[in-house]
């Protein structure tokens, strides 16, 4: 399809912890690796962030993507992604954790979010 596309909204599931640190609005940049799935989400898309059953809406503001975790975070504001209580290094373990060296090599995606009223 060629112009311009109306925004998609797309969703995804997330940990407890972090789906607080977005509600509260300290959190605004979700890390994900390079499925199909993702690479579908671009600026101006909804985004419906789920946890049991608590959910919210944002608006993705940016898509970066980077060839690795540790490009990512040497960009990115660490505490935009885990908090402003998690290091640097607790958070290249905490990602590590939940993607292995053969997700990564996927590609490393910073979806930027503003979170929306409601």
């Amino acid at each position: 399809m060629t112009g311009s596309q109306l925004p998609s909204e797309h969703s995804l599931t997330i940990r407890k912890p972090y789906f607080d640190l977005i509600a509260s609005g300290a959190k605004t940049i979700e890390v994900r690796v390079g499925y199909p799935k993702i690479r579908k989400i671009v600026a101006g898309d909804s985004l419906r962030i789920t946890c049991a059953d608590e959910s919210l809406t944002t608006r993705v503001t940016a898509v970066k993507r980077y060839d690795s975790f540790t490009t990512m975070l040497d960009t990115e504001d660490p505490a935009a992604i885990g908090g402003p209580d998690m290091t640097h290094a607790q958070l290249v373990a905490v990602i590590r954790e939940i993607y292995p060296p053969e997700k990564e090599a996927l590609g490393v995606f910073a979806v930027h979010l503003a979170l929306l009223p409601g």
